[in-house]
């Protein structure tokens, strides 16, 4: 008896809008030197982020090992390989923020939101992450909201604070 096995394609569809962004950026700058790194980033300011499945449609473009182009997407921080809730939400871990109570606002954020670190909400109205100083350790322990710095943030204050965004 034999058996034939059918070959099932594992990429997820590309988006037809993400395939428009994504062939104008690599049809201008495939053939620089240093082009996975520059497509890379130009698609980041692009579209927000690099899926798996643009991740597949670069590799194959710029013919280079889908693996090659995780690790540069791994490697620094500023990629994001999904997309981003309409408020980013950061919170300071710098030594002052860390030391005044940033690893106990994680924790209500997280319990607050129903989120881990890095993720987004199911709404799409919040991602939450780490940061490593803003520059206001006077204020600490401080949060980011987009671009709204919020001092001497207190677990009790948490939902409150984040009102003003939904």
């Amino acid at each position: 008896m034999s058996v034939a096995i059918n070959e099932v394609s594992t990429e997820v569809a590309l988006a037809p809008e993400h395939q428009v962004v994504l062939d104008e950026i690599l049809n201008a700058n495939k053939d620089r030197p240093g082009a996975t790194m520059l497509v890379l980033t130009l698609v980041q300011e692009r579209l927000g982020f690099v899926s798996p499945a643009m991740q597949t449609y670069i590799a194959k473009t710029l013919n280079v090992p889908l693996s090659h182009i995780y690790g540069v997407l791994t490697f620094y921080s500023s990629f994001r390989m999904s997309p981003i809730g309409r408020h980013k939400i950061s919170i300071c871990l710098g030594t002052a923020c860390y030391v005044r109570g940033g690893p106990t606002l994680i924790d209500k954020f997280q319990q607050v939101l129903n989120v881990k670190m890095g993720e987004t909400t199911p709404d799409n109205r919040f991602t939450l992450e780490i940061c490593r100083c803003v520059g206001a350790c006077s204020q600490a322990p401080v949060v980011m909201v987009d671009d709204d710095i919020i001092g001497q943030v207190k677990p009790q204050d948490v939902a409150k604070s984040l009102r003003k965004y939904e």
